[in-house]
């Protein structure tokens, strides 16, 4: 549906390091990128889509974003590699089978106050 999804972060430097590390293991990586207020660019190799970050003075509303894990094991790793870059707990990896029964995901709260999920829908392998 999106070709990409571009917001505001108060501090740069922190929010692009939060993101690189806290989705390398989804395969996330780092592409075009410009002058803070331009932002970067965050990308899986070989896909079109992109999350774009950028410094501004405003005040961002708070997001919720999820990223498809194409396994649970992925979705440990991020959550892992996410408290590791700063980010606080909002949910460890594990079911929510409100959603349904194969919803595994971790929560965590970027440093901006964004609500950040990982999500795997297929089942234990």
């Amino acid at each position: 549906m999106f070709d990409h999804v571009k917001f505001g972060v108060s501090d740069f430097a922190a929010s692009k390091n939060f993101y690189l590390k806290a989705l390398a293991p989804l395969g996330v990586t780092a592409g075009a990128e410009g002058e803070p207020s331009y932002g970067i660019e965050l990308v899986i190799k070989g896909q079109i889509t992109s999350l774009c970050l950028f410094e501004t003075a405003e005040k961002p509303a708070h997001l919720h974003l999820a990223f498809m894990a194409q396994n649970r094991q992925q979705v440990d790793a991020f959550y892992r590699e996410a408290l590791e870059a700063g980010a606080k707990d909002n949910g460890p990896p594990g079911l929510r089978p409100k959603y349904h029964a194969h919803y595994y995901a971790a929560f965590v709260i970027d440093p901006d106050g964004h609500n950040i999920e990982a999500v795997c829908h297929a089942p234990q392998a």
